[in-house]
């Protein structure tokens, strides 16, 4: 398989989130993508973790499923840019625009636009086997998970770990670490 650290830099970017490196990796290693996987990216944003996937999975399809119009842009800007074939953009808010796509294997939520227990149900509809991992930053996102327990009492073992990156940079003649914002990455095992 394709190597999943793309560095942050080396994607086109705007003003809209994207996964970044570290979280990126442990995400989409907590996916655990086969190389047929059929993925929906929820909340692509520059599509980052949609590319990795595509690059994972040459024998899958990934859909990139982006609501804002500049993260559309920037989607199809980096699948140019990495030459994947595999990565279908879908321009809408899910769960409204999923109900067309195929059944996926395998669904990373980055964004949820307040609808993830909607997307959930939509996406199981599908597939009740689907293996989602959601990214969370605020506080709000991580409350969900007692609804997701109470509206899927199936997922009886959710995983959650928090993860917390610190960067240098040089300040002078010295190195400081920066912390990034802390992320929760929510695993439910379909």
């Amino acid at each position: 398989m394709a190597n999943i650290g793309i560095k942050d830099t080396e994607f086109i970017r705007g003003n809209v989130p994207m996964t970044k490196e570290e979280i990126r990796i442990l995400s989409v290693a907590k996916l655990q993508l086969e190389e047929d996987s059929i993925v929906y990216d929820i909340g692509a944003g520059t599509g980052s973790v949609s590319i990795v996937a595509a690059l994972q999975c040459v024998k899958g399809t990934i859909y990139a499923i982006e609501r804002n119009s500049e993260g559309v842009e920037l989607i199809h800007a980096n699948k140019e840019k990495f030459g994947v074939t595999n990565l279908q953009l879908v321009e809408g808010t899910a769960p409204d625009c999923l109900e067309t796509l195929p059944a996926p294997t395998h669904v990373f939520i980055g964004g949820s636009g307040g609808k993830l227990i909607d997307i959930i149900r939509t996406v199981r509809e599908k597939n009740p086997k689907a293996r989602f991992v959601l990214n969370a930053v605020t506080l709000e996102t991580l409350g969900e998970i007692q609804k997701i327990r109470e509206a899927f009492p199936e997922y009886e073992d959710i995983e959650v770990i928090q993860v917390g990156v610190s960067k240098s940079r040089k300040l002078g003649e010295y190195h400081l670490m920066t912390a990034e914002n802390p992320v929760y990455i929510i695993t439910l095992k379909g």
